[in-house]
């Protein structure tokens, strides 16, 4: 019996109903992000346009952040430069404003300062330094965050809080660099209302050097919580948020 070979026609019609699923579902993901946003911003008396979803497609294909753009993102985030030049080029979509949040080695700040809009993960004088020569040489201002290391976490990156004020003092002549506020990774706690003591930490920063130095924090963002921890964050007076699991499902 001769095997039964499927038309292209029917082979299509597979794409295209599991292209559609997934669209469907992260379309109705973002929804209910953005439904939580709302609520958690009215809770504490913001406006729901005061916080910004950075969805983070790490490890996620292309077409991932595909169908998350025709829903609405604009920003996504990610965690490696080599995993960015694969997908950034490649989608080639102009209105689309890419993050760097995952730890960046000095040797790959030139590619970082080209292929990224804001930086999330800066962590040092040395760092800043580089990106600014690399900033300067792509013709761009880069906007940068201070990564913040609250929870003294030896696996976690970021400055230590003692190291703040100096790096944020030593940028100021950087002039190709805008730092335009702070980062944080608190330590992963099971009930989200546990971190909520490093949020308000990192906003207690912000508001202790912007008292200190004026001007020093430009947009005065606090890029804090997560999937299971975002409606704290917010709470706790966060702008911008980072969400990939509850976007886009568990990473494999």
């Amino acid at each position: 019996m001769m095997p039964v070979q499927r038309s292209e026609f029917c082979i299509d019609r597979e794409r295209d109903h599991g292209s559609n699923a997934l669209m469907d579902f992260i379309a109705q993901n973002i929804l209910s992000i953005r439904e939580r946003m709302a609520r958690a911003a009215a809770a504490c008396g913001r406006r729901p346009d005061e916080i910004t979803l950075v969805a983070i497609s790490k490890t996620f294909p292309k077409d991932f952040v595909a169908r998350a753009a025709e829903a609405g993102i604009r920003r996504f985030g990610e965690n490696r430069v080599q995993e960015a030049e694969s997908k950034i080029p490649f989608l080639g979509l102009a209105e689309l404003e890419w993050h760097l949040v995952g730890h960046l080695q000095t040797n790959k700040a030139k590619r970082s300062a080209e292929l990224f809009d804001v930086i999330q993960s800066l962590d040092s004088l040395k760092l800043a330094a580089r990106l600014n020569t690399a900033s300067m040489e792509a013709g761009k201002i880069l906007s940068v965050l201070l990564q913040v290391n609250l929870g003294g976490e030896e696996t976690k990156f970021g400055a230590e809080p003692g190291q703040v004020r100096e790096i944020v003092a030593g940028m100021a002549g950087l002039h190709h660099l805008r730092l335009d506020g702070l980062m944080t990774i608190p330590p992963y706690l099971e009930n989200p209302d546990d971190a909520r003591p490093y949020f308000a930490k990192l906003r207690e920063l912000r508001e202790t050097l912007a008292s200190e130095q004026p001007g020093c924090l430009g947009r005065k963002h606090l890029s804090m919580g997560m999937s299971h921890d975002f409606e704290q964050a917010i709470q706790e007076g966060a702008t911008l948020i980072r969400v990939g699991t509850a976007i886009f499902g568990a990473r494999q």
